[in-house]
């Protein structure tokens, strides 16, 4: 007489034809390993990436970095104080064309002492112009000083070097300025007042509004000639409001609301998990092509791109120019934006139409025109400029961090 076997002695008959050399039990053990032990103890420290120990590091490497750009603020004073001034032999500032390709303006305010953070932007660029040469000769380096009071020690000692447009200096502001405004909305003034004087100073063909506290990379001169001449005449990318080259790495990661990075993603584990289901089964000496074995190999780099950080695999596009992609721009943040010189005319007249508040800052207000004025964005990946400054301009922040 037969009896039926029990579902518990079936499975624990599947069981026992395990091995460690099974592939199931291979994949699983790797999956395991990677994600429980190698990935943390490798990403432990990487600010950006989901293994990041936030408790044990991050007010250490917060203090860590607040000194070395103390540092870096210093050399940066000293780069002046021992640079010959505009009328000297070492000019700061290219005259190639009486009107220039691109305006690089620098908006600044009085932030906290002792960082020099618009000393540490200026300085890097005026090394990057340097290191560009001849092919930069088109480019004008332009000091936008915002700040209310007369105390900005660094917008003065710049004023040496560069040529400088102080909103405020003993003139009556014609852009509303009332001490009762807010400071979202006074910071769209700002951005106005400069945006509108790099035109009408200059009439550049480009201007790149760049924050005081945003350091440019090192290839950032590269890039933009690439870009500029070759990837923005493309019908698609043509007459686009602003390109903004800089996304705060901690919104970069792939769960985020952009479709365009699910695409991508997909497309890392499509190009990732052929390539490694075809070394696994090479060394595993598995014989022909395994279609659940690459479906899991797939899966296995997708969630590895992701939690180590997307930020961290963008650095790859850095080895050439043409690497870079351009894709549709988010609302957050404004540390350096271009601008064609049509479409920052037509900005000016854009944001003179709203009013910004806590909540609603000149980002958003950019952001929320592309749609109610049928405009189109774009943001460079990866960032061409480094967000140094821990202090806002917007708000108090007694206990700085990089997160």
């Amino acid at each position: 007489m037969s009896t039926s076997t029990s579902p518990a002695a079936m499975l624990l008959r599947r069981l026992r034809r395990l091995s460690w050399g099974s592939t199931a039990v291979q994949l699983f053990i790797l999956t395991v390993v990677t994600f429980g032990l190698l990935a943390p103890l490798a990403c432990h420290r990487l600010l950006h990436s989901y293994f990041y120990l936030r408790h044990w590091h991050l007010n250490q490497m917060s203090q860590e970095y607040l000194q070395q750009s103390l540092k870096e603020g210093e050399a940066a004073l000293h780069y002046f104080e021992e640079l010959p001034s505009a009328n000297g032999s070492v000019p700061i500032v290219w005259q190639a064309t009486p009107r220039p390709w691109l305006v690089i303006t620098i908006i600044t305010v009085d932030r906290q002492p002792g960082f020099h953070y618009v000393l540490q932007v200026v300085s890097q660029f005026h090394r990057l112009l340097q290191q560009c040469g001849p092919q930069c000769e088109g480019h004008q380096l332009f000091l936008c000083n915002v700040e209310r009071s007369v105390s900005h020690f660094d917008a003065k000692l710049l004023s040496k070097y560069v040529p400088v447009a102080n909103r405020y200096e003993g003139t009556e502001d014609d852009y509303g300025d009332d001490p009762s405004t807010n400071s979202f909305e006074k910071e769209k003034q700002d951005y106005v007042y400069c945006l509108e004087s790099s035109l009408q100073t200059y009439n550049p063909d480009y201007v790149l509004m760049v924050e005081d506290d945003a350091i440019p990379e090192e290839q950032i001169f590269p890039v933009l000639e690439h870009l500029l001449r070759a990837r923005l005449s493309e019908p698609h990318l043509r007459d686009a409001l602003y390109l903004k080259l800089y996304h705060p790495e901690r919104l970069q990661h792939y769960i985020n609301p952009e479709p365009m990075r699910i695409l991508e993603w997909v497309g890392v584990g499509m190009l990732l998990g052929p390539l490694l289901t075809w070394v696994y089964m090479r060394f595993a000496s598995r014989p022909g092509f395994s279609w659940p074995v690459m479906l899991f190999f797939s899966l296995y780099s997708m969630g590895l791109v992701e939690l180590v950080g997307r930020h961290y695999f963008l650095e790859l596009r850095r080895l050439s120019p043409s690497l870079y992609s351009v894709v549709p721009a988010s609302q957050c943040c404004t540390p350096a934006m271009l601008f064609p010189a049509p479409a920052a005319r037509r900005t000016l007249t854009y944001l003179s139409q709203v009013y910004c508040h806590q909540g609603f800052g000149k980002d958003m207000a950019l952001y929320s025109l592309l749609r109610a004025k049928g405009e189109r964005a774009y943001v460079v990946e990866p960032n061409l400029v480094k967000h140094i400054g821990l202090f806002s301009s917007l708000r108090y922040n007694f206990h700085p961090s990089l997160l």
